[in-house]
Formats: C-alpha cells, sequence, structure tokens
C-alpha cells in the first residue's frame, strides 16, 4: 500500500491514468519497432506519445503547439513573459502600459511598488491561450508549460490568476515547470476546472515528487502525468552547475517508476531531456515510459519562435560551445550557448515594462548585480557584469540562447545549402521523424 493518505476522486474511484497502451503494437521485431506502436494516455483520451516542451520565450510559438496537436500529439506554449507574448503577436500594449505606468522606478533600485495589474495579466493569458486553442485541428491536446519562478513581485496571487486564466481560456493541459511551488495546487483547487484540465509537473528527482504528492493527496488531485527532466535538459535545471553529469536521466526515470509502482500509484511517466531520435523514445517506451518529451530539435524548426539567424547559431553550435552557467536570476544554473548575448548585458533593469522575475518585495539579483558594478566602475572604464544578466530582456530579445545539451547534433538532422547555411525543417517533418524512425536514423527534410 502507498504510504501517502488515501487519495480518492470525487467519484470514489482511485485516481488511475494508464502510461502507455500497446494494442496497435504488432511488431515484434526489435529493429523495426517505433515511436507509433505506443499511445499515451491520459484520462480516456488517447495520443501520439510525442510531447514538445513548452520554450520560452515564445519559442515554443502558437504554430509549433499546433504542429504537435494536428499530428495527434500534446504541443506546450509558455506563458513566460505573456504581456509581452501578447503585445508581439495580438498588438496589444500590455508593456507599454506597465512601462509609463512605473516609469518613474526607472533610476531606482527598489522596484517593491512596481506590480502587475492582475487584471491585466488575466486578460493577456485568456487573448493569448485563446488565440491558440481555437485554432486546433486535430485528436491532439494543448498544453501550457507554467514557469512558477516568474514570481512578478506578487507571487502567489499572480501564479492564481495565470492558471486561472489559462483554464477559463480553454487550455488542455497544465504543466507546472520550474518552481515546484507546493502550495500551486491549492491556490486553483476552487476553480470548476480543477479537475477537469490534465495537470502535470516537472520534477528532477524522487524526493521532490514525494513532497507534491504529499500535498495532492490532501486536496485528492494527484498529477494527471509526470514530466521526469534529466541533466541534459535546456534551459534551467534542477542539478546543479558542477555536479550535474553525474547524473543520468534513465536512471531517474526508472526510480520514479519503482516509486510510483510502491506507492500503487499509476501515473504515466514522461522522461525528458537527451531523447534525440526515435530509437532513444522508443528505449523508454518498452520499459514504462507514458511518453516522451522532446524540444531541442523543434527549437530550429520553421515554426520555433527563434529568429532565423539564431537557428543558424544553434546549428553551428559546437559541443564546447554548450556551457551551464548561474547567470540567471532564478537561482537556478541553466544551459545555453557560450555566444549568447545576453551573457555580455550591461543594460539597466527594465523591470518597468517587464519584471517577470521580480521577488516578492522587487528584489532581483540582476538589479543589485547592476548597481554594484554601476558603484565600482571608475571613470573611463566600461561597464561590466559578470554574475547575473536582465533574463527578462534577454529573453524578450532572444538574446538568452538557451539550450539542450544535444544541440551540438542538431547539424545531423538537416542539410547544409550552397550558400553555407543550414536549411530549417519544418516541425511536421521533425515531429514524424520521430515517431516513424527506426535504429537511431534521422531522417533529412527535403531540398
Amino acid at each position: 500500500m502507498h504510504n501517502f493518505p488515501f487519495c480518492e476522486q470525487d467519484n470514489g474511484s482511485i485516481l488511475s491514468a494508464s502510461p502507455c497502451t500497446q494494442e496497435k503494437n504488432k511488431c515484434h521485431d526489435k529493429k523495426t519497432m517505433n515511436v507509433d506502436n505506443f499511445r499515451l494516455k491520459i484520462g480516456e483520451k488517447e495520443y501520439v506519445p510525442i510531447i514538445i516542451g513548452g520554450m520560452g520565450v515564445n519559442i515554443s510559438t502558437t504554430e509549433l503547439a499546433l504542429v504537435a496537436e494536428k499530428l495527434g500529439g500534446i504541443g506546450h506554449i509558455s506563458d513566460a513573459e505573456i504581456g509581452y507574448v501578447c503585445d508581439r503577436i495580438l498588438k496589444t500594449s500590455f508593456v507599454t502600459h506597465k512601462r509609463k505606468k512605473y516609469l518613474k522606478y526607472a533610476n531606482n533600485p527598489d522596484k517593491s511598488a512596481v506590480l502587475f495589474d492582475l487584471e491585466e495579466v488575466a486578460e493577456a493569458q485568456k487573448l493569448y491561450i485563446e488565440h491558440t486553442v481555437s485554432q486546433k485541428t486535430g485528436k491532439g491536446a494543448i498544453f501550457l508549460n507554467c514557469m512558477e519562478k516568474l514570481t512578478m513581485n506578487s507571487a502567489s496571487e499572480t501564479l492564481k490568476v495565470r492558471l486561472s486564466s489559462a483554464m477559463d481560456a480553454g487550455i488542455d493541459g497544465l504543466t507546472l515547470a520550474a518552481g515546484l511551488n507546493l502550495r500551486t495546487l491549492d491556490l486553483i483547487q476552487d476553480h470548476p476546472r480543477f479537475r477537469d484540465v490534465k495537470i502535470g509537473l516537472i520534477i528532477s528527482s524522487v524526493r521532490a515528487l514525494s513532497i507534491f504528492l504529499k500535498r495532492a493527496m490532501r486536496l485528492r488531485r494527484l498529477p494527471d502525468y509526470i514530466i521526469v527532466e534529466g541533466p541534459l535538459a535546456g534551459g534551467h535545471l534542477g542539478f546543479g552547475p558542477n555536479d550535474w553529469y553525474t547524473f543520468d536521466l534513465k536512471t531517474i526515470f526508472i526510480e520514479v517508476l519503482s516509486f510510483l509502482k510502491k506507492e500503487e500509484l499509476n501515473i504515466p511517466v514522461i522522461p525528458a531531456g537527451g531523447i534525440f531520435t526515435g530509437t532513444d523514445a522508443v528505449d523508454y517506451l518498452k520499459i514504462g515510459a507514458g511518453a516522451v518529451q522532446v524540444a531541442t530539435r523543434f527549437t530550429i524548426s520553421e515554426e520555433s519562435g527563434l529568429p532565423s539567424e539564431v537557428k543558424q547559431h544553434y546549428i553551428n553550435a559546437n559541443k564546447e560551445d554548450i556551457v551551464i552557467n548561474m547567470a540567471s536570476t532564478t537561482g537556478y544554473p541553466m544551459r545555453m550557448l557560450i555566444n549568447s548575448p545576453t551573457l555580455r548585458y550591461t543594460i539597466k533593469p527594465n523591470c518597468e515594462g517587464l519584471g517577470y522575475l521580480l521577488e516578492n518585495g522587487g528584489k532581483c539579483t540582476y538589479i543589485d548585480a547592476y548597481y554594484n558594478a554601476l558603484g565600482n566602475k571608475k571613470p573611463g572604464e566600461p561597464l561590466i557584469i559578470k554574475e547575473k544578466t536582465c533574463l527578462c530582456t534577454g529573453m524578450a530579445n532572444y538574446d538568452c540562447w538557451t539550450c539542450g545539451h544535444t544541440t551540438y547534433r542538431l547539424k545531423e538532422t538537416t542539410n547544409r545549402l550552397e550558400n553555407g547555411k543550414w536549411q530549417i525543417p519544418k516541425a511536421e517533418h521533425i515531429f514524424l521523424d520521430y515517431q516513424f524512425s527506426t535504429e537511431h536514423s534521422i531522417k533529412l527534410p527535403k531540398l
């Protein structure tokens, strides 16, 4: 029996979700087995077991998520810097309005009074998500990657609005990421879709999962899926900057499966980080994965929000160009390309217009680093800020080139053109290659 308090759904049955059904798997030859031989089951729905991760700011675009949805998988969008994203896509003016409101604090390191208007946060969230889900054409789903570490100078209040508004707007699922706020479910337990919307979380250890589940049990609301993110993932990591290489995804994944089995909890487990081929995915599906989450190969797709020239930087990257640093103001290590422009930033903090990473009370380590560097700068010397970067501005301007460990392998997935640049593949091509490829083959896009 599980060691947590007994958990029932409102209908009295134990919450259950099948990790993977293999009814369509009639292929017994290991050499020909592919991802399409498996299906992910969440609740009563089945999906192609490929999930595109939620890369912000607006790298996982509406268009990219809709490709996965059309093909029967799951696509994520991200609500990171949602006001800014809405302004870019839907021509709203949330950032301009906020910047004008708080312009008098531009030269003040104290940002405690720089707050988001919760009604505007809700409006931006609804506009963006309705814009996305209204275009669904397939049998898949659109999930929202919600970075809980976007504290926005009012962590609980803004997080509640973000999640509630997403449900109001018709999102299919909520993936709780980068933060593991143990009170997140409490914030939305009274929402009418609390037991209807699919809720999952991203964890990197059994310990983190165990802590979250204890709270979920009290609310009788277990997660519908669990994404296990390993040390090769992109962006913020759940591992130390100096010991990440001592961990591996498969070991953590198996530990999570064993833990859930011991506790008699039947929840789909989805590995993420470093799954580069369809065969990599099959290796996990065969040992009990419900699906796989992939992202790196989609960063260079036509539908990705990265500018074309940045996609070329990603493809040209070598292994030594990929680093892990502590430049993020969240306190989490980040993996990114060493030539990311944001690592050379000396800009004034842009909290008046953005400010998504302001801690409660208006604190931010980049603000501290900026004003410390400014105070120590000698006349005639350039301003140098080494400790932190302005992540809000860097992500908004596509200057923070976060990436997965396998980014250096992107050259294997496309063609070099006569002009020396690389061909940019369509997301559908990448998705189908994951779905149908065998023996670690990678099909190149047609020229």
